[in-house]
């Protein structure tokens, strides 16, 4: 099966300075991957590498099979479609004209949105659940709805790929995880999804494969369970972790999840 995207001894740097070197993965349909790894370790800027806006250093993107650096900027855009971590507007759009701007890699130069591109776009809004959004100006809205809404105008790009640069990052506890259900409906409809983030309970609720990155490489990748260990978060963090698990009383399931250890705790631990 030819990977949705394929990473193949990838490598960037900033002039002298190094970003990541021998980076290697495969996203295949329908996959949802996260990449954890602590700040400055090299995370956006190798989305941005897989969106095509940086240009690699060493190694290749394949998009089904074929090499991203031949594509051009719209073909890339028709593919992948990417939310950013921040986004602050200038002007107060209605919210489904900045969902509308989506189809642009759908248009002519000088063309305007039609009703097509309008019917796409509040498909969107209703597939992320804020279509009651859609009049509203997108500078009024609360964060986790602006949120919702660069997911709905990635979407209407109509995209086969979505990256995600820590989609979580400014919302609140019911605002996360509404957002990563929404990504795993969508990867469950066919999407596939790559990802970065700084939480590791977040990975094993929702994530197919994880991909843990630190000093520029992959430290470890494959399955939550068997990468989402004390050893592993402590080499790519640099502090001491639990995994703990509990049984849910509703579900039956059991649940892991990760805490970190406290400094005193961690010297009775020593001594």
């Amino acid at each position: 099966m030819v990977a949705s995207i394929r990473l193949e001894n990838t490598a960037f740097s900033y002039g002298e300075k190094e970003v990541f070197l021998g980076i290697s993965l495969e996203v295949h349909k329908g996959e949802m991957v996260s990449i954890l790894g602590s700040n400055g370790c090299g995370k956006t800027t190798l989305l941005r590498c897989i969106q095509g806006e940086l240009r690699l250093k060493q190694g290749r993107v394949l998009l089904e099979g074929k090499n991203l650096s031949s594509m051009t900027p719209v073909e890339r855009a028709r593919k992948i479609g990417m939310v950013f971590q921040e986004h602050s507007a200038l002007f107060p759009y209605p919210v489904l004209e900045v969902v509308r701007m989506g189809r642009a890699p759908h248009l002519g130069f000088f063309a305007r949105p039609g009703a097509r591109d309008t019917n796409i776009s509040e498909h969107a809004l209703e597939r992320v659940g804020v279509l009651h959004l859609r009049d509203k100006a997108y500078t009024q809205i609360s964060g986790g709805e602006r949120q919702l809404v660069l997911i709905a105008r990635t979407l209407a790009q109509e995209p086969e790929i979505m990256l995600l640069d820590e989609p979580t990052s400014h919302l609140d506890f019911k605002n996360q995880v509404l957002v990563l259900k929404i990504m795993e409906r969508l990867s469950k409809e066919g999407l596939s999804i790559v990802m970065t983030s700084h939480y590791p309970n977040h990975a094993f609720l929702f994530s197919s494969r994880i991909a843990l990155m630190a000093h520029g490489k992959f430290h470890a990748v494959g399955n939550p369970d068997e990468v989402i260990s004390p050893e592993n978060l402590g080499a790519i963090y640099g502090m001491e972790v639990r995994i703990l698990t509990a049984n849910d009383p509703e579900s039956g399931d059991i649940i892991k999840f990760c805490v970190p250890v406290r400094k005193d705790q961690a010297e009775l631990t020593h001594n």
